[in-house]
């Protein structure tokens, strides 16, 4: 199913990595971002941004350099920013997931920034006081420091989610055994065992086919897969027949 078009900006503040730039185009493109905002990047364009881009290249032609994070959010009605703090005073501050469906609301009515700082220092709070809404990413708390690629790929990927996308699998091709295969199966099965003289060692004796029963509908069989089962136990029988005729 793809997702709701929305109108969300990535501003990254003074990135100093073009690699960083490249991967976040990359990352932006996985999940369906094509506005990219630079604001004063230390090195851009760069060989470097092109080969980590790979294939998102079209982010990187696109995307828009400014001088200024005001100029570069001057048309968008509604702000956010990443942080790692818990809370921040006279700022709302949303898990990713929960934030990023209020992103996807709120872009219905306009554009929408989602700021991202420097790789060493973040936003700065005069930064972070532009924004309407602050989003933070839970992380491990002895090591909470996300790559700035790393940071923007989370938050486009639950913004993607947040759009409306999920996974639709296409119907298995071959429909599952019905009930009656399988209790042809069962019975075969029991046929062997017989003959080979697997018993039924549970304290009752009674639970072994109760076992493979379960054990088998957690397998979900297709009738194909039913049928394999069925001739490899016909090749044991037959197996079985020639070497007693040879005895």
């Amino acid at each position: 199913m793809d997702p709701v078009v929305v109108d969300i900006r990535v501003v990254l503040v003074e990135p100093s990595h073009p690699g960083n730039i490249g991967a976040v185009a990359r990352a932006m493109k996985n999940m369906g971002l094509q506005h990219l905002v630079l604001v004063k990047p230390k090195e851009f364009p760069h060989p470097e941004a092109t080969a980590r881009a790979s294939g998102a290249i079209d982010v990187l032609e696109q995307s828009r350099v400014v001088q200024s994070l005001a100029e570069g959010i001057a048309d968008c009605g509604y702000i956010a920013a990443t942080t790692g703090r818990e809370r921040d005073q006279n700022i709302r501050v949303l898990d990713v997931s929960e934030g990023s469906q209020r992103l996807v609301l709120e872009s219905s009515r306009g554009p929408v920034a989602l700021l991202f700082g420097n790789e060493r220092t973040g936003l700065t709070n005069d930064e972070l006081s532009l924004a309407h809404l602050l989003l933070r990413i839970p992380a491990n708390s002895e090591y909470p420091s996300l790559n700035l690629a790393m940071a923007v790929q989370l938050v486009s990927y639950e913004i993607y989610r947040a759009r409306g996308a999920h996974y639709d699998p296409s119907p298995p091709a071959v429909p599952l055994a019905v009930g009656a295969e399988m209790e042809l199966l069962y019975v075969h099965l029991q046929e062997v065992l017989k003959e080979i003289d697997f018993r039924d060692r549970t304290t009752r004796g009674t639970r072994l086919m109760q076992r493979v029963r379960r054990l088998f509908n957690r397998a979900e069989l297709d009738k194909n897969e039913a049928n394999i089962l069925r001739g490899i136990l016909t090749a044991v029988q037959k197996k079985r027949r020639t070497a007693g005729s040879k005895s």
